[in-house]
């Protein structure tokens, strides 16, 4: 596909990797925790990141729903918040968009029903790992795909090894909705994937442990 003109930047939550709250501390932690996640999601909105996904796979519905919603509140409009795997979620906090995991709901049944039923301009994305689940994907009807993991990283051990630049290319040419790079990305090496046609870049650790949020979002945006 033809990249955008600007890259689209991704947030993707992990508050459990968040630094763990001092034991003397008089908040209660999960508390705390939570606060700081939403401090970041508010940072990352004020430094134009496009995308906030709110994957905190631990949580209920109904802890889920909130947090969304207060995610919501918070960037007010400046960024759109997706929910990970959770259709059901999306649609109560009024969230922008659901991501599609292997675990979610099949692409084939949420994308037609989402075009026909859920809020104008909601996106149906989803996590693919092949050039075939991407294609499959799009021609489901996904507003969007998110390639990976294209780089070694922690996170995405659990889907085989890296994919690499060539296997990135070779999706981003062959399919025509968005395709975004995540896994082990940084900033060194998210230059190379919109190189390689990446619409943009999806990242838990290069967004959650910036020093200065702006400066990453307008040095990621140089890069393509």
């Amino acid at each position: 596909m033809t990249p955008a003109t600007e890259a689209i930047l991704c947030y993707v939550t992990d508050r459990r990797s968040l630094p763990a709250v001092p034991a003397d501390a008089a908040e209660d932690p999960r508390a705390a925790q939570r606060k700081r996640l939403l401090a970041l999601v508010a940072r990352a909105a004020d430094a134009g990141v496009d995308w906030i996904q709110i994957r905190e796979k631990d949580l209920g519905g109904a802890q889920l729903a909130a947090l969304a919603g207060e995610a919501a509140r918070v960037v007010q409009g400046r960024a759109r918040i997706l929910v990970n795997d959770r259709l059901d979620v999306a649609l109560a906090a009024g969230a922008g968009g659901v991501h599609l995991g292997e675990s979610s709901l099949p692409v084939e049944s949420v994308a037609p029903w989402a075009k026909a039923h859920a809020p104008l301009g909601f996106l149906v994305g989803v996590s693919c790992h092949s050039l075939e689940m991407a294609r499959r994907a799009e021609s489901s009807g996904t507003d969007y795909v998110v390639f990976g993991p294209v780089f070694d990283t922690p996170s995405k051990r659990a889907y085989g090894p890296p994919q690499g630049l060539a296997r990135l290319a070779e999706v981003c040419e062959q399919v025509r909705v968005p395709v975004l790079a995540i896994g082990g990305i940084t900033l060194e090496n998210a230059r190379a994937c919109l190189a390689q046609g990446a619409a943009g870049i999806a990242a838990i650790r290069l967004f959650q442990e910036a020093g200065d949020m702006a400066a990453l979002s307008a040095a990621l945006r140089a890069g393509r």
